[in-house]
């Protein structure tokens, strides 16, 4: 038994999944401790040197780059507009109106936030397409593709549950339509495939507990809504985004920089 889990274990070690992950073995050497050191995402996250080609904008587009300068325009602008924002039913859409007219440069502001917003969303497009027309998403590169593809996600719900705060009948009418759709969501939405199986096992895929109430904190898009998608927005979106940019640059170190042309 013993050695059919050996057997197992060498397996998994030696598949070219799990070398795409962990770059070294986790034996105790001298060897492993310096490469558990260079490895390390905060004390070996930049690079001794450059290929060139990962400086020509022809190739690139830098698309990667710009998408990341777009979030912290979006993460600076959006702390400032904390300032003046309540995410409370009853003053939301007012505070709003007070920064977008009252506040000075208040507009400016604002615009920025949404603009970078989206071009954000295009860049971030771009740059994945551009990954993908070239070939980086190729061994040993996969795994990173992987964290690319989760961050385009996030990506996108940053947008969608922006677009809740302003608390306008445009917003909330729009954010109804798309939590909506949560409804077929495979085994949590309440009309999706195999809800009803699910919901015998469990009893939680109802309407009043699927994927939809999730987003909603309820039933219906109400004040509920709004502090949740505030948090999520403001918090724990950014916060796990920002944690897999940084597993995402270090691992376009460690796998010998941008992907250079065929």
């Amino acid at each position: 038994m013993k050695d059919k889990i050996q057997d197992i274990q060498e397996t998994i070690v030696k598949s070219p999944v799990w070398k795409s992950v962990f770059r070294h073995g986790y034996a105790d050497t001298p060897r492993n401790r310096i490469l558990m050191i260079a490895s390390n995402v905060f004390l070996h996250l930049h690079p001794s040197k450059l290929r060139r080609h990962g400086l020509t904008l022809r190739y690139t587009w830098c698309a990667g780059g710009l998408t990341f300068f777009f979030f912290l325009v979006t993460v600076v602008t959006g702390v400032l507009l904390m300032f003046y924002y309540r995410p409370v039913a009853e003053y939301a859409y007012n505070d709003m109106k007070y920064l977008q007219f009252d506040i000075p440069f208040g507009m400016v502001t604002r615009n920025m936030h949404r603009w970078a917003a989206h071009a954000m969303v295009i860049m971030v497009m771009l740059h994945m397409f551009r990954v993908f027309m070239t070939g980086s998403y190729k061994p040993p590169r996969e795994f990173n593709w992987v964290v690319g593809v989760l961050l385009l996600t996030l990506t996108l719900l940053l947008s969608f549950t922006g677009y809740l705060l302003p608390w306008d009948q445009l917003s909330i009418w729009a954010v109804t339509v798309g939590t909506n759709m949560a409804r077929s969501t495979p085994l949590m939405g309440s009309e999706g495939p195999l809800a009803e199986q699910v919901s015998k096992l469990t009893g939680l895929v109802t309407p009043r507990y699927d994927a939809r109430s999730l987003l909603t904190a309820g039933t219906v898009v109400a004040a509920p809504t709004l502090l949740r998608f505030y948090v999520l927005h403001c918090i724990f979106i950014p916060i796990v985004a920002a944690l897999l940019m940084i597993v995402h640059f270090w691992r376009v170190r460690k796998d010998g920089g941008i992907s250079g042309p065929m």
